[in-house]
């Protein structure tokens, strides 16, 4: 018993002596910082993680009495097919505006807009589907409605007037305008994503090869940036906002769909010119690296944990391609920033946009030049293809796990 004293003396004489003690057993891991969001914005949960509310087990009860199904608008004969993920079959055709480029839940999940862009005119219309009966509403007439993002407040709908270089900010559920930001630089507006605190949002510019950085709480465009693809040419010259940037005057990307990593620092850039993915940093607005994936890179779909990022690499480098390209899907790791499997469609396709299915289980997909939707299985990388309508394009899969959607095919948080 003496000696056992002396050992546990011992002891604590030597924690006593280099400042140790053992962590408590019941101590909880401290909290990572919350991200201070701006207001009327939900709060972000998971500051290293931006999906963490996307997960299959999070769904809102606001689309408990949805209808689990997959909406295809066509470009070439101005309508909608509906499609049952559970028998992969087509169950519903309805008609509505000229070239209807996607289907967008709004903010609030309560409805699925069609936004008919009506190209080559200011004559365009949204349309609101109920997702409780998949039944169309009344149109509302709209210019330019390329295609519909959300603020993250939940307060405007953004529509993203792609000819005329501008973003209309409209009352969310009538559509009635509010303001406008004009995006003189920004050729070919089209895709967007929001910064983890829904201060910024990053647009890509199709037809300038850039990126435009809009501040959404002071509303101005605060500058662009080229994308560039590794190896081509480079020079370096003053920035729009003063600073030295380097271009390249020989070459020109067609930047499209964007979407951010899971801590909000880093924006995925596809460029269908590039064959592969841009990543640019938010702060310091600049190109940080590159990704390579297939050919006439597309649309980007975070998988439902927030660790991967599927890719539709669409097989062509032009805007009007041919069927049965080299279409494929990339996988990309988050974390380390490359491809871990590419899955090819047999027999050639041209996957574009859509989106993972509620459970993560399948990634949807329009196959825009060959009239069909692919649906990818994520496990395996296996592909059904379902025949639709002439040049399907932004479908979208319903429901979706999340509290709020910021628009597009299903960007939600």
């Amino acid at each position: 018993m003496k000696f056992a004293f002396m050992l546990h003396a011992a002891a604590a004489a030597f924690v006593a002596a280099v400042g140790y003690a053992a962590p408590a057993a019941a101590q909880a891991p401290a909290k990572p910082p919350a991200v201070a969001t701006v207001p009327g914005m939900p709060p972000v949960r998971d500051p290293a993680n931006l999906y963490s509310e996307t997960t299959a087990d999070k769904m809102s009860p606001a689309v408990a009495a949805d209808l689990p199904r997959v909406y295809v608008p066509h470009i070439q004969s101005n309508d909608v097919w509906v499609i049952d993920p559970a028998t992969f079959k087509v169950v519903e055709k309805f008609k509505v505006g000229l070239n209807p480029q996607h289907v967008v839940p709004s903010w609030d999940l309560m409805t699925l807009w069609v936004a008919n862009n009506a190209e080559n005119t200011n004559k365009g219309s949204m349309i609101p589907v109920d997702p409780k009966t998949g039944k169309p509403g009344k149109a509302i007439p709209v210019d330019d409605p390329y295609n519909v993002y959300f603020t993250p407040d939940g307060k405007s709908a953004i529509i993203v007037a792609e000819a005329m270089k501008r973003l209309d900010f409209r009352d969310p559920k009538t559509m009635a305008m509010q303001y406008s930001i004009d995006v003189p630089k920004c050729a070919g507006i089209n895709h967007a994503d929001f910064s983890i605190d829904g201060r910024y949002a990053i647009f890509t510019c199709e037809f300038a090869g850039t990126v435009a950085k809009i501040d959404m709480v002071d509303r101005k465009v605060l500058g662009y940036t080229q994308v560039i693809q590794p190896g081509r040419p480079t020079q370096v010259v003053k920035g729009p906002d003063g600073r030295d940037e380097t271009i390249c005057t020989t070459w020109k990307g067609m930047p499209q769909d964007i979407r951010a990593s899971p801590d909000g620092k880093l924006f995925f850039v596809a460029d269908m010119m590039a064959d592969g993915v841009h990543v640019v940093d938010l702060d310091t607005f600049r190109q940080v690296g590159f990704v390579e994936t297939g050919k006439g890179t597309h649309g980007l779909y975070p998988s439902r944990d927030g660790k991967k990022l599927y890719v539709a690499n669409r097989g062509s480098n032009k805007i009007h391609g041919p069927p049965k390209g080299k279409g494929s899907v990339s996988v990309i790791d988050f974390a380390t920033r490359k491809v871990d499997v590419t899955w090819p469609i047999p027999g050639g396709g041209s996957p574009d946009m859509g989106n993972v299915s509620a459970d993560g289980k399948w990634l949807w997909l329009s196959g825009r030049y060959d009239h069909v939707v692919y649906a990818f299985d994520t496990t395996t990388g296996e592909v059904k293809t379902i025949p639709v309508g002439r040049e399907p394009h932004g479908l979208t899969v319903w429901p979706q796990p999340g509290r709020y959607s910021l628009g597009h095919t299903g960007n939600l948080r």
